[in-house]
């Protein structure tokens, strides 16, 4: 048989993806599905199987969300939590110090009194999903201002929120679904009291480093295990993912239930090229030059590598993430399927008279754009604080909006102060970590200066923030002269409000009252902007809906989604790149690298190569649609048994964001024999696999 080539079937495939992008209609293994809109008839037509309403409950309610950007999942009735080593790293480094490096050396508690307590973790899992659109677009009334319109959705988004916590008890979220066409309230049950119970080492969690982030074949064991507890009790769980005793079979149908953080694939152009000439570059230029300092900085000795330990994965793990994405926007054939397909749909709305009211939305996002434009620069800096690099600024600004929010009614406070999200904002504003002042003024030096070079040396902002100073006098000053780096100096300003505020003289805390005023002017100008924005998509999905789009999914917005596939291997370069890899094959890739790092082994597993069953399974790949925030996810087969744990993408699937094929994107995933296997003949964790495994 003559094989095809590869161009000539990405060719086909963009033009097949360009036609299907006009109805946003979900093709091969596609799609981040809502659980109040499940991709039944997908799964019943491609696999043979039926989703029914207690299969989807209860994977559901076993699944978690980690923190504000992770997965995770019940995998005990124990309360026991699986995620990533990676999704599961700052609260490791928290809980570390020179003297138990946990994040280098592991940790494992073999009896519940061991149990760390995590500072600032927060579980939730989703109980519940309303449909309020109706409710919350009726609050904007017919030809209100953008600016009306915005402080309206956000006054009603309030009001659901508030009013479904106290008849419930449970944290309530309006989620915006279809970029404004949709808005549905999630309900969550949260646990607060999250306790650390198994990490490895950060080397085998994260083998091959920088190098192999995002490429396939991998070697990882990235997993984190934590125990949630409720009244200083292990949690009882009742939804929990049992685990599977074979894992996956190749070409088997598996599920992914996790929180992807965010995609693009509705966007129009106006907006994707935005991201291709402004935001993407803009990012990536700050990601480099934070990944520069860190990299440099912890070259000096090992205590400085294990502070900046967490910021360095993050930016590096940013800054690739980055890269595959921006290549995809600057890929003609991607950027003309793209192109055709809004083409398409303008023109199919436009010979529609029923939908004439929507032919205008395009020009209206692009004139939007274009507004927000002239302020993202001054949002990116001063409003979401990447001018001022340090956890201290963002405490400061959080204790005095709280103040200058909680004097404001509910409906009109910024959406991070409101009531409904009050237990959850306490709990991160007062959690215990440990502070270096060297560290903090590392990057606050670092981050002035970038918006000095960003903003000009002259701007009034950046006048004002050096208060005749360099950027390294000025950090130093301001790190070394705020208290706020105490979990207990925070309580205590928090609970005396303006007064406790005004007489702290905390440099930090004036620096962000300097700063507000221009960071509010330039978020509300976006946010105006965005409005309009989301009123034009209202108008364009509605069409796309009467058009027949009526079977799709909305983009990630980091609420929980059910992506499906099958375990499949895939070519590269005329290769075939296998399913899944062994134990056999992490030995022989540290081989072939002369143990030189990021391919060195642990101590314990050099001495453990012996007692491991090699032929078993550590990682695998599957054709499920996933992106970043899926970290953590379970995989789970049709009995709904945990086969893995969800940790990277290959470098195919950085351009999913805007476009999936299955092709060659892949889900990579920690196969569940592997973590047993690892746990008993590694770690001498039996009571910990044992608890896994459970009664079968």
């Amino acid at each position: 048989m003559k094989r095809v080539r590869p161009e000539i079937l990405f060719r086909f495939l963009l033009a097949f993806m360009a036609l299907t992008l006009v109805l946003h209609v979900a093709v091969a293994d596609e799609g981040m599905w809502l659980y109040n809109h499940p991709p039944a008839k997908q799964v019943l037509e491609r696999y043979g199987f039926s989703l029914t309403p207690p299969w989807l409950d209860h994977l559901q309610k076993a699944s978690v969300r980690f923190g504000a950007g992770g997965s995770a999942e019940f995998v005990s009735e124990e309360g026991l939590v699986l995620s990533n080593h990676h999704v599961g790293a700052r609260a490791v480094q928290r809980l570390s110090s020179p003297q138990h490096n946990y994040i280098r050396d592991g940790f494992y508690a073999r009896t519940r009194a061991e149990e760390l307590p995590c500072s600032g973790v927060e579980l939730n899992v989703l109980t519940s999903i309303e449909d309020v659109t109706a409710r919350v677009n009726a609050a904007v009334k017919p030809g209100t201002s953008d600016e009306a319109a915005f402080q309206a959705r956000r006054a009603v988004s309030a009001l659901i929120e508030n009013e479904s916590t106290r008849q419930t008890g449970l944290r309530s979220e309006v989620i915006t679904l279809f970029q404004g066409a949709q808005y549905h309230l999630y309900r969550f049950k949260k646990y607060t009291d999250v306790r650390l119970v198994f990490a490895p080492e950060e080397q085998i969690a994260f083998y091959g480093g920088d190098p192999d982030n995002f490429e396939y074949p991998r070697y990882d064991l990235d997993i984190c295990v934590f125990r949630a507890y409720e009244n200083g009790q292990p949690a009882r769980v009742e939804n929990f993912l049992k685990w599977s005793k074979v894992g996956p079979a190749e070409n088997e149908l598996v599920f992914v239930s996790g929180h992807p953080g965010r995609t693009d694939r509705l966007r129009t152009m106006a907006e994707l090229e935005y991201l291709r000439d402004v935001d993407y570059p803009r990012s990536l230029q700050r990601l480099k030059r934070i990944e520069v300092l860190l990299t440099s900085w912890s070259a000096r000795n090992p205590e400085n590598a294990r502070r900046a330990r967490t910021d360095l994965f993050s930016s590096r793990n940013g800054r690739k993430r980055r890269d595959g994405a921006l290549s995809g926007l600057l890929d003609p054939k991607l950027m003309a399927a793209k192109q055709s397909a809004e083409q398409q749909l303008r023109a199919a709305v436009a010979a529609n008279p029923a939908l004439k009211d929507a032919s205008g939305a395009w020009d209206r996002i692009a004139q939007a754009q274009q507004s927000i434009a002239q302020h993202s620069l001054e949002d990116d800096l001063l409003e979401r604080g990447n001018g001022f690099y340090t956890p201290l600024f963002q405490y400061a600004r959080d204790l005095l909006r709280a103040d200058q929010e909680g004097a404001k009614p509910d409906s009109e406070r910024l959406e991070e102060y409101r009531e409904s999200a009050r237990a959850s904002f306490e709990h991160r504003l007062f959690a215990e970590q440990p502070f270096y002042p060297d560290f903090e003024a590392l990057k606050l030096d670092d981050s002035l200066t970038w918006l000095a070079e960003t903003l000009g040396w002259n701007h009034p902002v950046v006048q004002k923030v050096l208060a005749g100073k360099s950027p390294r006098e000025r950090a130093s000053e301001l790190v070394r002269g705020t208290r706020l780096s105490s979990a207990s100096v925070r309580r205590q300003l928090y609970s005396g409000g303006s007064g406790a505020l005004t007489n702290a003289i905390d440099p930090m805390i004036e620096l962000a009252r300097q700063v507000d005023p221009e960071a509010r002017r330039a978020r509300k100008a976006v946010e105006v902007q965005r409005e309009a924005i989301r009123q034009a998509h209202a108008q364009i999905e509605r069409a796309r809906y009467t058009l027949g789009g009526e079977d799709n999914y909305p983009d990630a917005t980091g609420s929980l989604r059910l992506a499906f596939g099958a375990v499949r291997g895939y070519e590269q370069q005329g290769q075939p790149i296998p399913f899944e890899t062994t134990f056999t094959g992490l030995y022989a890739r540290a081989e072939e690298q002369k143990l030189r790092s990021p391919f060195d082994l642990p101590a314990r597993w050099v001495a453990g190569r012996g007692k491991l069953n090699l032929a078993t399974p550590l990682n695998f790949v599957c054709t499920a649609d996933i992106i970043g925030g899926n970290s953590g996810s379970p995989v789970v087969n049709r009995a709904g048994k945990l086969v893995g744990l969800i940790f990277d993408g290959n470098i195919q699937s950085l351009t999913a964001d805007f476009l999936y094929s299955d092709v060659q994107c892949r889900a990579v995933a920690v196969h569940c024999g592997g973590i047993i296997e690892a746990l008993r003949k590694v770690y001498d964790a039996a009571a910990l696999a044992d608890e896994l495994v459970g009664k079968q």
